[in-house]
């Protein structure tokens, strides 16, 4: 356990990992009371190094690492590492955010956005493991929160625009070799990706399912609906992975009980917690993936409208970096609230 007064040793599962790397950089930018920090990966990255608070930290193998040395482990190395690795950590007496899939739908594991559904942080005891949601359902549900509470979401549209870093690592490099290749009238082959991604969008992401959806637009659905609490929220979701690094873009399209005007909407979202609203009808009033969403916490909305082909309609460009809020930071911000709660106590 921790040996500093008012601290908390924490473990990074997947710290050589993109996600894990930004956990790292955003604990120490919060300052978060990390007593000793352990970063953990697979075998054959056992012995490398990461910086943290300027000095250089060993990575340790998760095979054989001890969990009741920490109170809480921060999860990031895929679902098949999570599944078996987390139970382990969680019956040791650590805490577990988990940034995978493969909690997300059990239901007695909360799925927590701190902006949105903190109350349901409780249910963490059941299996003292929180799931941290999919990427790009908590930049629209940090942005459709106030507009919910307000006047209840009946149904959503979204199409989304992902950048490569959702793929990690590897996906980042696909595009920039393939950009690179293109650029100097080279073949560009892919490995990642079932098509050239440079230059290109491809409609899919995550594996088909028998209804024509991918998994990752089922995931927009099944944890929304958790999140909010409400399973009549009815969601249409289309994901396309597009040639951008990093930051996730999304049209947003809603459909409300009460009608919210242009007024109501851009009032609640001026003042929601997490939200920078950027929303001016002229050129470049509004917010993009690089130039605003890249390297920073908020979730940008812009482009707000009524829907012109509905009633009680709202439209809107949702706006986040995926790695950050999408990911690393929310996982950081729910032990933020853990230790808000007192359900980590700081030694």
């Amino acid at each position: 356990m921790s040996k500093t007064n008012g601290t908390i040793d924490v473990a990074v599962v997947g710290a050589t990992g993109a996600v894990g790397e930004v956990m790292i950089e955003i604990l120490e930018q919060r300052k978060f009371p990390v007593g000793e920090l352990y970063p953990l990966a697979s075998a054959r990255s056992a012995g490398k190094q990461v910086m943290f608070r300027n000095r250089p930290v060993q990575v340790e193998d998760l095979a054989t690492f001890d969990f009741s040395k920490v109170k809480l482990a921060l999860f990031s190395a895929g679902g098949s590492i999570s599944a078996e690795h987390a139970p382990r950590a969680a019956a040791a007496g650590c805490i577990v955010v988990d940034n995978t899939s493969h909690f997300r739908r059990d239901a007695d594991i909360p799925l927590i956005v701190p902006e949105v559904n903190a109350d349901a942080l409780e249910g963490y005891k059941a299996r003292n493991i929180i799931a941290n949601p999919n990427c790009s359902t908590i930049q629209m549900v940090v942005a459709l929160k106030p507009l919910h509470d307000a006047a209840r979401i009946t149904r959503i549209n979204v199409a989304t625009y992902q950048a490569v870093s959702g793929s990690g690592k590897k996906g980042v490099e696909e595009l920039a070799s393939q950009t690179a290749a293109l650029l100097n009238g080279k073949p560009a082959p892919g490995k990642v990706y079932p098509k050239q991604i440079a230059f290109n969008a491809l409609p899919h992401i995550d594996t088909f399912q028998e209804n024509g959806y991918t998994r990752e637009e089922m995931k927009m659905v099944w944890e929304t609906q958790k999140i909010f609490d409400d399973e009549r929220i009815e969601v249409n979701p289309t994901c396309v992975r597009v040639p951008v690094f990093y930051g996730h873009s999304e049209a947003v399209h809603i459909e409300t009980e009460r009608k919210l005007t242009f007024e109501d909407a851009r009032r609640l979202l001026a003042n929601a917690p997490g939200v920078t609203l950027l929303d001016e009808r002229k050129d470049g009033g509004y917010p993009t993936a690089v130039t605003e969403s890249s390297g920073q916490d908020p979730v940008f909305v812009g482009r707000l409208r009524e829907d012109i082909s509905h009633p009680r309609g709202l439209s809107m460009w949702v706006v986040s970096d995926n790695i950050r809020k999408g990911a690393a930071l929310n996982s950081v911000q729910i032990g933020e609230l853990l230790l808000e709660r007192a359900c980590l106590i700081a030694t």
